[in-house]
C-alpha cells in the first residue's frame, strides 16, 4: 500500500507529464502550420485561424471539464480526455484542404482542456501552504509549447510536417495508458453529489472571479497567443529558417512554462495579489519596447538627407521575450494561487472558468494578430494590442486592489489612534 507521501509525488509527477504532452499537441501548428501555411497559401489572417483553432476547443471545454473533475475526480476525467484526443490528432496527418485543418484541430483541441482537470486534481492532493508551488510545478506543462518548437522541425526538415501529428498521437496514446497506472483516486476530493450544477456555476456572480480572468487572460492567453505567433515572426522579421525560427521562440516558450514552479512558491511566500502587480508591471515595460517596429529614420543635415535604422535586433527582442516569458511564467501561477486561497472548495470550476477565459485570449490573439498585419503591415502590431491590455489589468488592478489596500490600512491606522 503506497504512502500518501508517495501517492502525492507520483500524482503530480504523472500529471504534469501528462500535461506537457497535452501542450504539446495543444501547440502543434505554431510549428506544422508554417509549411501548411506555404501548401495552402494562406494570408495572416487565416493562418492565425488555423493555429488558433484547437485553443478554441480547449478554452470553451475547460468549465466542463472543471465541472466534471469536482464531481467524478481528476484521474478518471484526465485519463478518458487524453484518449480521446488520439485519433483526431492522427487525423491532421491526412488533411488536405484548409477547412479540413480547422475541423481536425476543433477535435484535437480537447488535450488544450486538461489544465482545469490536473490543477484541480494535483491541488486537492496537498495542504494549503504547499498548493501554490504543486500547482506551479504541474502547470510548469506549458513547457510542452517549447518541447514543440525543440522537436516538431527536425521531424519536420526528416520526415515533413504530416509525422509530426502521427508521431505525438502514439505520444498521446502511451502516456495516457502510463498515467492511469501510476496514479491514484481519492473518494474525499469529490464533491457532494447532491450539489446542482446550478450551484457549481454560481461563481459566475462573483466580480473575484472575473478578475483573474483577466489577469489570467494576459499571462496564459497572451504566453499562448504568442507561442503560437512567435516562429513565424522570427521568420518573416528576422529571416531565419524554420528550425532557427523555433528555436530562438522556445526562448519565450521555456521558462514561460517551466518556472511556473517559482511562481508557486513565489506566491506561497509572498502572496499572489504582490507578485501579480509586479508581474504585470514588468510586462507592461517589455511591452512598450517590443511594440516599437522597425524604422527608417530620415533627417536633413547641412551636407543632405542621413537615414537612420531604428528597431530592436534579434538579441535584444529575444532578450525581452525572455524576460517576459520568466514574468508570464509566475504570473500564471500567482493567478491561481488567488483561487485556492479563495475557492478551496470548487477548484475545480473556478479553474475552469478562469482557465477557460485564459484559453478563449490564446484562441482570440493569433487571429487579431494575424488581422492587424494584414491591415496595417507591421508585425510589431501584435505586441501593441498586448501592450493594451496589458494597461487596462494594471488599472483595473490598481482600483480593486492596491487603492483598495490602503484605504483599509489608513482606515485602520485611524481606529488605532483613536
Amino acid at each position: 500500500m503506497a504512502s500518501h507521501k508517495t501517492k502525492q509525488v507520483s500524482v503530480l509527477t504523472m500529471s504534469t507529464l501528462a500535461f506537457t504532452v497535452c501542450f504539446m499537441v495543444w501547440m502543434m501548428f505554431a510549428v506544422i502550420g508554417i509549411p501548411i501555411k506555404a501548401l495552402l497559401q494562406l494570408n495572416e489572417t487565416q493562418f492565425g485561424l488555423l493555429t488558433a483553432m484547437p485553443v478554441l476547443t480547449g478554452s470553451l471545454i475547460r468549465l466542463p471539464l472543471g465541472m466534471l473533475t469536482d464531481r467524478f475526480g481528476g484521474r478518471i476525467v484526465f485519463f478518458v480526455l487524453m484518449v480521446s484526443a488520439v485519433i483526431p490528432i492522427y487525423m491532421i496527418s491526412q488533411a488536405t484542404q484548409y477547412w479540413q485543418f480547422l475541423v481536425a484541430g476543433l477535435f484535437v483541441g480537447v488535450a488544450g482542456g486538461s489544465f482545469s482537470v490536473g490543477i484541480a486534481y494535483c491541488a486537492r492532493w496537498f495542504e494549503k501552504k504547499n498548493q501554490g508551488f504543486a500547482m506551479g510545478i504541474f502547470g510548469a506543462g506549458n513547457s510542452g509549447a517549447a518541447v514543440t518548437k525543440l522537436v516538431a522541425p527536425s521531424i519536420v526538415v526528416a520526415y515533413g510536417w504530416d509525422m509530426v501529428p502521427q508521431m505525438f498521437s502514439i505520444a498521446m496514446l502511451v502516456t495516457a495508458l502510463a498515467f492511469w497506472f501510476f496514479t491514484y483516486d481519492d473518494p474525499k476530493h469529490k464533491v457532494s453529489a447532491t450539489v446542482s450544477i446550478k450551484e457549481q456555476l454560481a461563481a459566475l456572480k462573483d466580480p473575484k472571479v472575473w478578475k483573474y480572468c483577466q489577469y489570467y487572460s494576459i499571462v496564459f492567453g497572451g504566453y499562448v497567443g504568442l507561442s503560437l505567433w512567435m516562429t513565424k515572426y522570427y521568420v518573416t522579421e528576422y529571416g531565419f529558417d524554420l528550425k532557427s525560427a523555433a528555436l530562438l521562440a522556445a526562448c519565450f516558450s521555456l521558462p514561460g512554462g517551466v518556472l511556473r514552479a517559482m511562481g508557486g512558491w513565489m506566491s506561497d511566500k509572498w502572496g499572489a495579489h504582490k507578485v501579480t502587480w509586479w508581474v504585470l508591471w514588468l510586462s507592461w515595460i517589455c511591452l512598450f519596447i517590443l511594440s516599437y517596429p522597425q524604422t527608417e529614420l530620415t533627417i536633413k543635415t547641412v551636407s543632405g538627407p542621413q537615414t537612420y535604422h531604428l528597431g530592436l535586433n534579434v538579441y535584444t527582442f529575444t532578450a525581452l521575450m525572455f524576460t517576459m516569458g520568466i514574468a508570464w511564467a509566475i504570473g500564471k501561477a500567482s493567478v491561481f494561487k488567488y483561487i485556492s486561497d479563495d475557492y478551496p472548495k470548487n477548484i475545480g470550476v473556478i479553474s475552469g472558468i478562469v482557465g477557460l477565459a485564459g484559453g478563449l485570449g490564446g484562441f482570440l490573439l493569433p487571429v487579431m494578430f494575424g488581422a492587424l498585419v494584414d491591415l496595417t503591415g507591421v508585425r510589431s502590431s501584435c505586441f501593441m494590442l498586448m501592450y493594451g491590455v496589458v494597461w487596462v489589468s494594471l488599472i483595473w488592478m490598481y482600483w480593486t486592489e492596491v487603492r483598495a489596500t490602503s484605504i483599509l490600512h489608513r482606515r485602520h491606522a485611524i481606529d488605532v489612534l483613536e
